[in-house]
């Protein structure tokens, strides 16, 4: 996060929480658009708009976004005349920076800071639906979540533990090819 950024008391929480507990992957939804985007989603490069900024495993986290994108009947829709109808030849996904530039995404602090990868769903192009939209809503991205939360079976998983058996808490665990480690939780 950046020097001088006021984070609000619930981000705090939430950063808390996400310290104390190994989470391993999330989503956060937002409205405005009809994509799912993945970190980085502040640029390397602050100054540069629209600049593709991969993490170390981003190959992941396009299987990630692929996985709910592509169980989401509007978003695996190929009209391009359609919400989110821009991002049709990009599969419904896209790198967060390569769309905008924003510090401060709980993506991107997720990501550098806990062993949890999350994605952005940007679940309609109405900002703020009517309450009548949201039961269709619903339905649209129902199938995605749940398809989505599946994912957490997908990678490494397993036990450290010691010559006796017992778990090593804290124990860093790398990937050859991949700079980027991930700690046991207790």
């Amino acid at each position: 996060f950046t020097p001088g950024f006021q984070v609000a008391p619930e981000t705090k929480a939430v950063m808390k929480w996400l310290r104390s507990i190994p989470f391993v992957l999330s989503a956060s939804l937002h409205g405005g658009e009809l994509v799912v985007t993945y970190p980085y989603d502040y640029s390397r490069h602050p100054m540069e708009e629209k600049m593709f900024s991969p993490t170390p495993d981003e190959k992941m986290f396009k299987m990630l976004a692929k996985a709910y994108a592509d169980a989401h009947p509007v978003i695996s829709d190929r009209s391009e005349l359609r919400c989110g109808g821009n991002f049709v030849k990009r599969g419904g996904i896209i790198n967060g920076a390569e769309w905008y530039s924003f510090t401060g995404g709980m993506a991107d602090f997720n990501y550098l800071h806990t062993n949890c990868f999350e994605v952005t769903v940007e679940v309609g192009c109405e900002k703020f639906p009517l309450e009548e939209e949201l039961f269709t809503i619903w339905h649209e991205n129902r199938d995605a979540l749940l398809n989505y939360m599946e994912m957490v079976h997908r990678g490494i998983k397993g036990i450290v533990s010691d010559k006796f058996g017992n778990p090593i808490k804290n124990a860093r665990i790398s990937v050859r090819g991949i700079q980027h480690d991930v700690t046991t939780g207790n």
